[in-house]
């Protein structure tokens, strides 16, 4: 290893073409590859920026060729020499560098490096795990690399339309008390206060509503949050949300705004320009059409409901699920009459992992419809699925029938399924759709009382104020979903700012004044200040820059993602600690997982 010196970097390894022919400059950076070609050693010097071929040639530089014989692959090296052109037939059109080289006359080593667990120069089979345990290799790999670039182009795009729009970005405390929000908090001991807790946030859902109480009038923060809870391939126990707040709005100003947004951040990543306004969806007409309240909208298989249609038909199965409240539909897979048994016995498995106890199906030949349930439906029951689902010959017809939240998501997913397998979607499409009018409040079976679909400071229509007391079921929120093929990438709502109002809602919920206060004792102290009009969104950052990328999970977005088990492989975090730390924090040092 050699010291830097007087050594200044002039350039970075994606900045020279022709225009610089002839000039002497000074680059920093890895070995990626090294080549020996009859003598003359070729280094593919790679930074951040990208990739520069520097050329040791003994011709020029005797004594710095034969130091150059013991380079390898990731050792750091400045460089300092002239820029040439590479002969004709060796230059690479696929860089920008790609038509010069660097002719060396100066190399300092500046650090040697172990050989890498992974090749580095290639777009190899890796698995996760090795990746992310040697993490600080793998973001050296260009296309990596790139993820986190876009992000960070993103954010500044972001963060740039916001403060032209006169937000203010404002930063909320990481150490707060538990609130139920929906999912586990992360819990942290005090020492200074025994056997009491912080929680590190969910969201900093009260905390910017309490910004537009105080004047702030327009907030917003890129900010961790975190859920203790089971992870998949887009979710990670701490993740990053652009969040805001606005005052003296209603939902149709927010939407235009944040759709300003995104309009703006689109056309700065990717190059895409978005036609606005986004189109829009009640939550009823999604679950009814799509069975889901995230459509993806790039592709047909549309949910139809038969189940007037089929009530008192011969086929009994139906008859005793429409009997007991349950319902019929079905997906017309255009096309798919050609599925060999195989292939549905494949779809049948499929649509067991989310509840479906079986599948029914109906190939359309030109001749007749080919089931084994064909013979108990008669020729008026026929001819009324016919019509509703449009089927012609050549199509197959696939039915889910039981309780509507089962059938829903049977559909829903196996919608995606067909998609998927028959290729049908364009992936160059963006197709953006506005969930608008959630239902307020869902009952809870096992508790035997509401809930809140969103939370519980999320405004209902005004006009349905009165089945606050008669009829909450029946009611609709002014909460709004923004979804992007299927994605739900951002959401949130108008809020209470009426004390009377929010005591009301939480008397449908079965939360008493006492307990109010015990939870959100502070926030309802604030209402009380003369609190305005106000709502917000909050938008998944992790889960947009996955698909402004086309990654496959959010933690390729992420700088240092954890497992689908909470760990991280780098630091190998969670790890245990000091007896003396537990003893501080007034915890017992002698735990043990019953």
């Amino acid at each position: 290893m050699e010291p830097m010196g007087a050594l200044q970097r002039t350039h970075n390894c994606n900045e020279l073409d022709q225009n610089f022919l002839g000039q002497e400059v000074t680059l920093m950076g890895w070995v990626l590859r090294r080549r020996d070609h009859g003598g003359v050693i070729f280094i593919d010097l790679r930074d951040r920026w990208g990739i520069t071929q520097v050329v040791f040639n003994p011709e020029i530089n005797p004594e710095i060729h034969a130091k150059a014989h013991q380079l390898r692959s990731e050792w750091v090296l400045a460089v300092r020499g002239r820029v040439e052109r590479r002969p004709g037939e060796m230059e690479n059109p696929k860089l920008k560098t790609g038509a010069i080289e660097i002719l060396v006359d100066q190399l300092t080593i500046l650090n040697t490096s172990q050989t890498p667990p992974f090749p580095l120069d290639e777009d190899s089979e890796v698995s996760d795990n090795l990746r992310l345990q040697y993490r600080y290799l793998d973001l050296r790999r260009p296309e990596v690399a790139a993820k986190l670039v876009m992000r960070h182009k993103a954010l500044q795009t972001v963060r740039n339309y916001l403060n032209d729009q006169e937000f203010l970005e404002i930063e909320t405390p990481m150490l707060t008390r538990s609130t139920p929000e929906g999912a586990r908090d992360y819990l942290v001991p005090s020492r200074v206060h025994a056997g009491k807790f912080f929680a590190l946030p969910q969201s900093p859902q009260l905390f910017k509503q309490i910004l537009m109480i105080s004047g702030m009038d327009r907030y917003y923060q890129v900010v961790k949050c975190f859920r203790d809870e089971d992870l998949r391939a887009d979710r990670q126990p701490e993740f990053t949300q652009i969040d805001m707040e606005l005052s003296f709005v209603d939902e149709h100003r927010i939407i235009s705004i944040m759709e300003g947004m995104v309009k703006t951040l689109f056309a700065a990543t990717i190059g895409v320009e978005l036609s606005l306004p986004f189109a829009q969806m009640r939550y009823e007409e999604a679950i009814r059409r799509f069975g889901t309240d995230r459509p993806d909208t790039r592709f047909g298989f549309e949910l139809v409901d038969l189940t007037q249609a089929l009530t008192g038909c011969g086929f009994k199965v139906f008859n005793s699920i429409i009997d007991k409240g349950g319902v019929v539909k079905a997906i017309n897979a255009k096309g798919c009459g050609h599925f060999s048994r195989k292939d549905l016995d494949d779809l049948t498995e499929y649509a067991s992992r989310f509840g479906a106890r079986g599948m029914a199906w109906i190939k359309i030949k030109e001749e007749e419809w080919q089931s084994p349930i064909t013979k108990f439906f008669n020729d008026e029951e026929i001819a009324a699925m016919g019509q509703a689902l449009d089927a012609q010959p050549g199509d197959l017809i696939l039915f889910g029938a039981d309780m509507p939240s089962t059938v829903h998501q049977v559909l829903a997913e196996l919608r995606l399924e067909l998609a998927r397998r028959l290729d049908c979607i364009d992936q160059d499409r963006h197709d953006f759709l506005w969930i608008t009018d959630f239902p307020m409040f869902e009952y809870d079976e096992e508790e035997k009382r509401y809930t809140a679909i969103h939370h519980p400071f999320t405004a209902p229509h005004e006009d349905q104020l009165e089945l606050l007391d008669s009829d909450p079921a029946a009611m609709t929120s002014r909460a709004y979903d923004l979804v992007l093929n299927g994605n739900e990438i951002g959401g949130g709502s108008i809020r209470i700012h009426d004390p009377e109002i929010q005591e009301k809602v939480f008397k449908a919920l079965g939360i008493e004044a006492e307990e109010a206060q015990e939870k959100f004792g502070f926030l309802l102290k604030a209402l009380a200040f003369g609190a305005p009009p106000h709502g917000g969104i909050a938008f998944g950052v992790d889960r947009l820059l996955m698909l402004l990328t086309g990654s496959s999970s959010i933690r390729e977005v992420i700088a240092f993602p954890k497992t689908q088990k909470a760990t991280c492989l780098l630091t190998e975090a969670p790890a245990p600690v000091a007896r003396k730390q537990l003893t501080e924090l007034h915890l017992r040092p002698d735990w043990k997982e019953e």
